[in-house]
Order: structure tokens, then sequence, then C-alpha cells
């Protein structure tokens, strides 16, 4: 066995590809209460799930004068909804349509005296089936999501250290349940309001950014892949010199950082330390995007890292 695949199981997309989508959607009901049941913070913050110990978690949610909490355990492929005053509901996973897992879950919140009622189907996702509706077996290999599990947690802790290196406004790591991706996203603190758009993304595309992440590929683009970008774009971004050397620059919308995670395997695999290359893709987007945009990098800089 490849060492890196404790650390970086691999993740070829066309052999996961339905359970993926079968994760995704069960992930966007867990968001989806958490989107309705958390205060609102900015830039969608309160949307967003965690990777955990087992797998991902909404966090602590407010309710009522109590708080609850969602955990996709991918472990041991279970839901667990736990509240802070010591009620417990699970259910089991595999096996479940999208219908059956909404039911199941809300089964669990009422269960719990959890009174949230959300828009009940996908955000932008190629099946259009509102939840309860959507009765379609579904493909659901435990192994495979155990193995993107296993990668985010890599990933996020890789994240992490970056996050260190900063000082200034910054997100927590997260996943966006609605695009499927895990993100950090540093802010220079100057107002960039998005012009068009969505009032979402001018919500989320309100101030100056550099953003980093990954996501296990879709349909348009079938490899999982590490991405960055900066919003507004400044002129030039393309030319940024990318680390690894297998990273590079491409047309999505605008310039965008790709590191396909075949490709961060393999350097790993190589490097002295398995987490240097991507933070080397990291810290080389965000060094040449900092230029390009005129950010104050020496006063974002950590000055007291060991």
């Amino acid at each position: 066995m490849n060492p890196i695949d404790d650390l970086l199981p691999p993740l070829p997309y066309e052999e996961w590809v339905e359970t993926r989508d079968t994760l995704h959607l069960f992930l966007q009901v867990i968001g989806k209460v958490r989107m309705k049941a958390h205060p609102k913070l900015n830039h969608w913050w309160h949307v967003t799930l965690y990777p955990d110990t087992r797998g991902l978690t909404t966090g602590r949610i407010p309710y009522r004068g109590r708080s609850f909490e969602i955990q996709y355990d991918m472990v041991d492929h279970a839901v667990h909804v736990t509240t802070n005053d010591g009620g417990n509901k699970a259910f089991a996973v595999p096996g479940k349509s999208v219908a059956d897992f909404y039911r199941a879950l809300f089964d669990a919140l009422h269960a719990l005296n959890l009174d949230v009622s959300i828009v009940a189907r996908p955000y932008e996702n190629k099946s259009t089936l509102p939840f309860p509706d959507d009765h379609a077996a579904r493909t659901y290999d435990g192994e495979a999501v155990t193995r993107f599990w296993r990668a985010l947690c890599s990933i996020a802790s890789v994240f992490e250290t970056f996050r260190s290196r900063f000082v200034g406004k910054q997100s927590p790591v997260q996943l966006y349940w609605h695009s499927f991706d895990l993100v950090t996203t540093r802010f220079s603190g100057s107002a960039a309001q998005l012009e068009g758009g969505t009032a979402s993304d001018k919500e989320a595309y309100s101030h100056e950014v550099i953003s980093c992440g990954f996501w296990p590929g879709d349909d348009t683009f079938p490899h999982a892949a590490f991405y960055a970008y900066a919003y507004p774009e400044p002129d030039g971004l393309n030319t940024v010199s990318l680390k690894p050397a297998s990273a590079q620059w491409v047309d999505r919308n605008g310039a965008l950082a790709v590191l396909t995670y075949d490709a961060l395997r393999e350097a790993a695999a190589a490097a002295e330390t398995p987490e240097a290359p991507l933070l080397e893709f990291l810290q080389s987007v965000y060094d040449g995007a900092a230029e390009k945009a005129v950010w104050d990098v020496a006063a974002f800089q950590h000055k007291y890292l060991p």
C-alpha cells in the first residue's frame, strides 16, 4: 500500500460519483437545518458544516434557550442529533433514499422537540426533486465515504496550519454544502461590493478576499482538486507563479489556480513532509495574489509563530 493512502486516500471520481451525489444531497438536508436554525452570520458562515473526529458536524446550534447538534458519522455511517439537555436520537444512513433520509432526520428533530422547517428541495444541484419526493434507490458506498472524510480531515489540518500564519479576518475551515467544497478565506478588510448577482452572492462577496478550497469534483470537472482565487481579481493574477509545479491557472469565469488531488498525492508522497506541497500551493497563491492586489502583507503576518 502507498503510505500516502492513510493521509490522502484515493478518490477516483468515476468510482464513487453515485455515492458522492447521494452524500451531497444528504448533507444539503442537514445544512439547510443549520441555515434555518442558526443566527445569521456574515458571508453565510452560519450555513456551513465542519470536519470532526467522526465525520461532519453542524457544531452547536442555539435553539430557544437550548442547543442542538447534528453529526454525520462517516465511520459508522449514522446521523446523531443531540441536545444540551441530554437528548439523543440517531439513525443509520446506508440503504436510505433521499426521502427516507429527510424523514428520518426530521423525525429525530421532532422527537427532541426541535421545530425546524426548511425549503425541502436541493439547491443548485443536478437533482431538482423535493427531498420528500425523492424515493429513488441511492448508491451508498460506506468505504468511499470514509475515505472522503479521511481526506477532509487531512486537508482541514493543513488549512488550519495555513490559517495560523494570518492575523487578519479569515473564515473558519468549513464545508459549504451547496457547492460541496471545503473552504478557508482570508480578507483584506476592504469593502468590494459585487455588482450584479443574487442577494446571497452580494452577501458572500462584499469584501476583498483570497479564498482557497477543496472539492471532490463534479460532472463538469470529474476530478477531486484544490483551487484558489482572488476577488476582486487583480490584474495579472494568472501570471503568478504557483507551487508545486503541477499546479496551474485555468479560466473558470476568471483566473482559478488548480491543483488536482491526484497531483497533490504524488507530490506529497515525494516530499520530505506530506503536508508541504499543499501548504506551498496555498502560500504561493496567497503571496502572489496579495502582491497583485496590494494587500498589507506584513501587517497580516503572524509574528509569534514558533
